[in-house]
C-alpha cells in the first residue's frame, strides 16, 4: 500500500517551526539593540552629567532616545542609569 500526501503536513510543520524561530530571533535582536542603545545613552549622559550637571545628562539621554532613570553625584564622580524600551544600563564618569 502506497502512502500519499504525507509531505504536505510535514512541510507545514517545518514552515511553522521556521516562522517561530524567525520571530524569536527578531525579539532577541530587538532586546540586544535596546541594550546597546541604553548603554550608549548612559555613557553619554554620565559624561555630560559629570561636566555640566543633571540637566545636561537628562538632555543627552533624551537625545539618544533614552529616559534617565537615576542620577547620582558624589564629589567628582557621577553615576547614571538610562532606560531604552525597558532595557536599563548604568554608567559612571569622573570629572578631571
Amino acid at each position: 500500500m502506497r502512502q500519499r500526501g504525507q509531505a504536505l503536513p510535514l512541510m507545514a510543520v517545518v514552515a511553522a517551526l521556521a516562522a517561530l524561530v524567525v520571530l524569536g530571533l527578531g525579539r532577541v535582536g530587538g532586546v540586544v539593540v535596546a541594550r546597546a542603545e541604553a548603554q550608549t545613552a548612559a555613557d553619554a549622559a554620565a559624561l555630560a552629567g559629570a561636566v555640566h550637571g543633571r540637566a545636561s545628562a537628562e538632555d543627552l539621554a533624551a537625545a539618544n532616545g533614552a529616559r534617565l532613570v537615576s542620577w547620582a553625584a558624589a564629589g567628582r564622580e557621577v553615576e547614571v542609569v538610562a532606560d531604552v524600551r525597558g532595557e536599563r544600563a548604568r554608567a559612571r564618569a569622573r570629572r578631571m
